[in-house]
C-alpha cells in the first residue's frame, strides 16, 4: 500500500491555511540535543520536581513549550540555552534567555515568566522538525531548517510540534506570533526575508496567534487584498459573531484602507485523515472569507 503523508494529501486537496494558527502569546524554549519524544516535553525523562514546576507554570499562562536544537549541530557537552518569548497586548516583543545543564536549573523559566523580559532582541524563527510527532514534520521542515539556518544561523532554531501537521513545513516567529505553512526551502527564506523587512505577505500565511481563526482569516484577507503590510499595520478593533458567521472591523492608516469591515464564515470540511500518525480521520474547521468592504 501506498505510504500516506498528510501534507502531500493537503495540497492535492487544497486545504486552506489561513485561521490555522493556534492560539497563544507566550512561548518556553528549551534547547535539548537529545532525541525528541513524540511528544515533546512532556516526554523527556527529567527531574519530576523541576518538570512539574515547569509545566505548571506554562500552564497558568498558557504558554507552549517546545524543544529547541539548532539544525545539524550536534555539539557535545556545554549549557544549553533556553528562553521565554512574550507577545504583549501592546504589540511589545519581549524575550528572556537564560542557559541550563542540570535539570533543576530550568526551575530559572518559571521566574522567568513573571519578568518583564527585553526589548529589541531579534525574533526568533521556529521551524518544526518533529519527525517522531509526524513524518512530515521531519521530511519537509528538516529541507527548510538546512535552507534557513544557512542564511540567518543567529535566528533560526528546529523545533518540537507547533500544530498542523499537514501544512508543512511550517515556520513561526516569535515572539512576533506569525504562523507560516507549506513552506519549501526556496519559499521559506522569501517569507522569513520579508518578515524580518516588516513585510507580511499573505502567501504562506496561516495566522496571527494573539487573535482567533475567523480575525487571522479576515487579517490574511486583507493582506491579499491590499498588499503587505507590517505585523502591527492593521488593528482587529472589533468582532461580532451570528452562529457560524462572523464580522471583524480591522483599522490601519493611509495610505492603507483606515477602516474595513470583513465577513467570515465557518464550515467544516469532510472527515478526513488529517496527519500522517494513525489513520484516525477527523472534520477539520475552515473560516472563509466572503467579503471585505471599507467603511
Amino acid at each position: 500500500m501506498e505510504r500516506f503523508f498528510c501534507a502531500e494529501a493537503a495540497r492535492v486537496r487544497g486545504d486552506p491555511i489561513v485561521g490555522t494558527a493556534p492560539h497563544g502569546v507566550v512561548w518556553i524554549l528549551i534547547e535539548y540535543r537529545g532525541g525528541w519524544p513524540a511528544a515533546g516535553f512532556d516526554g523527556l525523562d527529567l527531574d519530576p520536581v523541576t518538570k512539574a514546576l515547569v509545566f505548571s507554570a506554562a500552564r497558568a499562562v498558557r504558554a507552549r513549550v517546545l524543544l529547541i536544537r539548532r539544525h545539524g549541530r550536534r555539539r557535545p557537552g556545554g549549557r544549553n540555552r533556553w528562553a521565554v518569548l512574550r507577545h504583549e497586548s501592546s504589540g511589545a516583543h519581549r524575550q528572556q534567555w537564560g542557559t541550563w545543564s542540570r535539570d533543576e536549573e530550568l526551575a530559572e523559566i518559571v521566574a522567568a515568566l513573571g519578568a518583564p523580559g527585553r526589548l529589541g532582541l531579534p525574533p526568533v524563527v521556529l521551524v518544526c522538525a518533529h519527525g517522531l510527532h509526524d513524518t512530515c514534520c521531519a521530511v519537509r521542515g528538516r529541507p527548510v531548517g538546512r535552507a534557513l539556518s544557512e542564511r540567518w544561523p543567529d535566528l533560526v532554531w528546529e523545533c518540537t510540534h507547533v500544530g498542523g501537521d499537514r501544512f508543512a513545513a511550517n515556520v513561526v516567529v516569535a515572539p512576533d506570533g506569525v504562523y507560516y505553512g507549506g513552506l519549501d526551502a526556496e519559499s521559506s527564506v522569501a517569507v522569513v526575508e520579508d518578515h524580518l523587512a516588516d513585510r507580511i505577505r499573505a502567501e504562506h500565511l496561516r495566522g496571527y496567534t494573539d487573535l482567533f481563526p475567523p480575525q487571522q482569516a479576515a487579517v490574511a484577507a486583507v493582506l491579499g487584498r491590499f498588499g503587505p503590510a507590517g505585523r502591527h499595520d492593521y488593528t482587529v478593533a472589533g468582532t461580532s459573531r451570528d452562529l457560524n458567521h462572523w464580522r471583524i472591523h480591522v483599522t490601519s492608516t493611509p495610505p492603507r484602507p483606515t477602516a474595513l469591515d470583513i465577513e467570515v464564515r465557518a464550515h467544516r470540511t469532510p472527515a478526513r485523515q488529517l496527519t500522517c500518525r494513525g489513520p484516525a480521520i477527523s472534520s477539520a474547521l475552515v473560516h472563509e472569507v466572503t467579503s471585505i468592504r471599507t467603511v
